[in-house]
């Protein structure tokens, strides 16, 4: 199995603070989404960045990780965890296997799986196992009701030898699904012995970061940059949403932090739709050329605006 170093696939040191992790996977969320690079082999790269993110942003999978990265030293491409290593064993009392679109390296580190069968006897025989998988989940399908295929591996009992084996199911995320929630599946589980019952498949929904919106409960909040002149004279602008692309009139005089609310456009809950609010930031050119420094002087011994004038009521 190969070692993934989660450092290098966000292009961050061992010592980047959460800020910095958070930065460099939003650049290459953004660079890598399905719905902004369709060429072949970026949903892959997106689904390997998201799983870096996964770990670095989290201090106790953080520091399993940095754990293991000591250990396996250089040797990358034939590595395997200590024989004594136990997926989650710094947080007491993890059971659940989850396996979902996650690689090998991460459900090797992070699986733990629970021991044994968990079933229930009867005259007719056991109950199969249960299992439970963590579904990562695009904001787009959250809205958009499209049915998926799922692949998980289902433990089965022959001549007294557990295997397991690969099973595929398609499912569809129900409407008003929030992140961390749980999904039962009837049935879909381990089968039975003798004529008992199958197991359940649980869903663990895990909403995948995306690169432009974040998700406060069913509203969604985008970063909306505005150049000085666009917020201070006003002008019409385009918004993504999950469902496309929209018109947005932004008035003169608009300061950074402004939100603007779109009605609708959040995410579906239980009776409920969920609003998209666009903050307002401004935002400077990199470069500026000589004629457009001039502009800005004449304008600076023009103008009478003190930005900082509340500060001489306090001093």
């Amino acid at each position: 199995m190969e070692f993934k170093d989660y450092y290098k696939i966000l292009g961050v040191s061992s010592d980047a603070d959460a800020k910095e992790i958070k930065a460099a996977y939003r650049k290459l969320a953004r660079k890598y989404h399905p719905d902004v690079n369709p060429e072949e082999g970026a949903e892959d790269k997106f689904k390997e960045v998201a799983e870096a993110y996964e770990v670095l942003k989290d201090q106790q999978k953080r520091a399993e990780f940095d754990e293991l990265r000591q250990y396996a030293g250089k040797g990358y491409q034939n590595f395997e965890p200590p024989p004594d290593w136990q997926g989650g064993h710094q947080g007491a009392g993890r059971s659940t296997h989850f396996e979902g679109d996650f690689s090998d390296f991460f459900n090797s580190i992070f699986g733990g799986q629970s021991g044994g069968f968990s079933r229930t006897h009867s005259e007719q025989g056991f109950r199969g196992q249960d299992v439970e998988i963590e579904l990562p989940v695009f904001l787009e399908e959250m809205v958009q009701q499209k049915e998926r295929s799922i692949e998980y591996q289902i433990p089965v009992r022959e001549g007294g030898q557990v295997r397991h084996i690969p099973k595929h199911l398609k499912v569809k995320i129900p409407k008003g699904t929030s992140d961390g929630e749980r999904i039962r599946l009837k049935g879909q589980g381990a089968p039975g012995a003798g004529k008992a019952e199958a197991g359940d498949l649980y869903l663990h929904i895990r909403l995948v970061p995306h690169p432009l919106f974040d998700v406060n409960g069913h509203n969604l909040v985008l970063t909306l940059p505005l150049a000085p002149w666009e917020a201070a004279l006003g002008c019409k602008v385009t918004v993504p949403t999950l469902e496309g692309k929209i018109s947005l009139t932004i008035p003169e005089n608009t300061q950074a932090g402004r939100k603007f609310r779109i009605k609708g456009k959040g995410l579906p809950g239980k009776g409920v739709i969920g609003d998209l609010f666009a903050v307002a930031k401004i935002v400077m050119p990199e470069d500026i050329d000589e004629e457009s420094r001039d502009l800005l002087r004449k304008l600076s011994e023009k103008s009478g605006f003190d930005p900082r004038q509340e500060w001489r009521k306090t001093s």
